[in-house]
């Protein structure tokens, strides 16, 4: 949307544009600096004037390529982006625009986590339910040992505290998750979902993720 694009970044808020930099090009040093030596602004104005070029501004965001925030939990939220501002989750896609995340406060974390948190839950992307991904989100793959999603995530895929809302999320963005928890250690909080969806296999964890895209309120 242009009336949060780069424009009104540039106009409004010099600390916006540098936040909008460090994300999207990683941190370099002019960058750190500026973040350093600038006042923070508050976790509402971040939403607005960075977090949405990418997320949209209620947290729906358009691509895939972005994870939607609206209505996620917001102990999870609060999560993933101590671990950002850490360095801790090194997954290669999400460092390259959470990178220059490093300054966040403790306030603008939470204040951040409150603000999207709050909104409507995510929008179902798709209209035709996955038969096969519904039975694994309730049931499992006890011969595979695979558990069932739900008793995480909640049965509406609504999820519970440390566990993320995945109702409504993006079909691409959950299957590629999905494959960093299996193959890799990037994300070092959930070793858990590194255990019980390791055998998963790639068709099915697509089946799953379109099954999750489905559920939720519709657009």
């Amino acid at each position: 949307m242009e009336a949060f694009g780069t424009t009104r970044i540039f106009h409004q808020s010099p600390l916006a544009l540098a936040l909008c930099v460090a994300a999207l090009m990683g941190c370099t040093r002019t960058s750190e600096e500026t973040l350093q030596t600038t006042s923070p602004m508050s976790g509402i104005a971040m939403a607005d004037q960075v977090c949405a070029q990418c997320h949209g501004l209620t947290g729906e965001s358009v691509s895939p390529a972005f994870p939607k925030l609206a209505g996620q939990q917001k102990e999870y939220l609060k999560l993933q982006l101590a671990d950002f501002k850490g360095h801790a989750r090194s997954d290669k896609i999400g460092g390259q625009y959470m990178w220059g995340f490093t300054h966040l406060t403790e306030t603008q974390i939470t204040e951040l986590a409150d603000y999207f948190s709050s909104q409507s839950p995510m929008k179902a992307d798709a209209d035709t339910p996955d038969a096969r991904g519904e039975l694994i989100f309730h049931q499992g793959l006890p011969e595979s040992g695979v558990a069932q999603c739900s008793s995480c995530h909640g049965a509406g895929g609504q999820g519970d505290g440390r566990f993320p809302r995945l109702a409504g999320q993006h079909a691409n963005y959950m299957s590629r998750q999905i494959k960093v928890l299996q193959r890799s250690d990037q994300r070092p909080r959930d070793t858990l979902m590194k255990q019980v969806n390791h055998s998963l296999s790639d068709a099915d964890a697509e089946s799953v993720a379109h099954y999750l895209a489905s559920q939720g309120s519709k657009k």
